[in-house]
C-alpha cells in the first residue's frame, strides 16, 4: 500500500498498533504452554498463482497472490482459512495485527517494500485461530477495529473500538504460532532506494537463496516483482489437533 493512502485508514492504523503491541506482552508475560502438534509444511508458488495445503479439521494453509492493482503489487498474502471459505477477513489476518499496515502476513512489494526487501524479511513469523466460532467473532470485531460500521457518534465509536480491542486480546490469546521460511526465490529486483524502515531488510536479502530475473514487461519498476518462491510453514497446533497422517505432526513446545 501506497503510504499516500487516506489518513482514515493511517488514523486506523494507531489503535491497531496498540492492539500488537499488547499481544506481545500478553504473550512474553504468559506462562510456560503445553506441547503442540508440530506440522511442516512445503511448497513453490509462481507470480500471480494460490498454493494450499489441508493441515486438518478443516482448516487450509494458503498462498494468495496480492492483487497488482493501480500500484502493481507483487507477492503472496498468508492466509488461513476454513477448507469453505468462512470470508473476509481469515484466521490469520484477525490473530496478526497491526491492520491495514506493513504485516509480516504478506510476502510483496507492498507498503513500498522492494521485491528484494521482502525476501530479506525471512523468516517470518504470525498467529492465527483455530477455532471456527472464535474467527466469526474475530471477524465481526474486525469490522469495529477496522472502522468500517457506519453512523455512530465519535464517542461511541472510540469506545466501541476499546472493547473491541480487549476482546479481540483475549481471543488472541488463545491462538497458535506459524512461521513461513523463504527457502529460495526468483525476482526482478526494484531500482528504488530501500525505505529507511526496509534497510535492515534489504542487508539481510543476500541471506536468502534467490536468482535476480528480467522484469516481466521488459522494464524495471521502482519496486520490483515477485516471480516464484520456495517455502515452508511451521504451524504448531493444539496438542489433541488431529493432523492428516500424511502430514507426520510431532510433539514440540508450543512456544517454540
Amino acid at each position: 500500500m501506497n503510504p499516500s493512502r487516506s489518513g482514515s485508514r493511517l488514523r486506523g492504523c494507531l489503535a491497531l498498533a496498540i492492539l500488537a503491541m499488547a499481544a506481545v506482552r500478553s504473550q512474553a508475560a504468559a506462562p510456560q504452554t503445553p506441547v503442540c502438534e508440530k506440522i511442516v509444511l512445503n511448497g513453490e508458488v509462481n507470480a500471480g498463482q494460490e498454493w494450499k495445503a489441508a493441515f486438518g479439521q478443516g482448516w487450509v494453509f494458503r498462498v494468495l497472490p496480492i492483487q497488482p492493482g493501480q500500484a502493481g503489487y507483487s507477492g503472496w498474502g498468508l492466509v488461513v482459512d476454513r477448507a469453505q471459505p468462512a470470508g473476509y477477513p481469515d484466521a490469520l489476518l484477525v490473530a496478526t495485527p497491526p491492520y491495514n499496515s506493513i504485516n509480516e502476513r504478506e510476502v510483496g512489494t507492498t507498503f513500498g517494500l522492494r521485491a528484494q526487501d521482502a525476501i530479506g524479511w525471512n523468516p517470518r513469523s504470525f498467529r492465527f485461530l483455530t477455532n471456527p466460532d472464535a474467527l466469526r467473532e474475530s471477524q465481526k470485531l474486525f469490522q469495529v477495529l477496522d472502522g468500517t460500521r457506519q453512523g455512530t457518534q465519535a464517542q461511541a465509536a472510540h469506545g466501541a473500538q476499546g472493547m473491541a480491542i480487549q476482546r479481540q486480546l483475549k481471543i488472541n490469546g488463545q491462538s497458535s504460532p506459524g512461521q513461513f521460511r523463504i527457502l529460495d526465490a526468483r525476482l526482478a529486483p526494484g531500482v528504488a532506494d530501500a525505505a529507511p524502515y526496509a534497510e535492515n531488510w534489504a542487508l539481510a536479502s543476500p541471506r536468502t537463496p534467490h536468482k535476480f530475473e528480467p522484469a516481466s514487461a521488459g522494464k524495471s519498476t521502482a519496486l520490483g516483482e515477485m516471480h516464484w518462491m520456495r517455502f515452508s510453514v511451521t504451524l504448531w497446533l493444539p496438542g489433541a489437533w488431529k493432523a492428516p497422517q500424511e502430514l507426520h505432526a510431532q510433539k514440540a513446545p508450543c512456544s517454540e
